[in-house]
């Protein structure tokens, strides 16, 4: 009977690790999705400040072209 016990008991220990990485693994994912998002929000700004700058040299290049 003892055998008993002790196999339920490695089973909850078991399952308890197990817990305990998917809690972990939890907190790494969220914390990925926020760099994500910080990356994105980055790129999307870079994105616009090239924009903005490449109007200009655009309408020099086409003025140019013109002559």
């Amino acid at each position: 009977m003892w055998w008993l016990f002790v196999s339920v008991g490695l089973a909850a220990a078991g399952l308890v690790v197990l817990a305990v990485f998917a809690a972990r693994v939890f907190t790494a994912v969220r914390e990925l999705a926020a760099q994500v998002a910080a990356s994105t929000d980055a790129l999307t700004a870079a994105g616009d400040r090239l924009q903005r700058a490449a109007a200009p040299v655009a309408e020099r290049a086409g003025e140019i072209s013109r002559r």
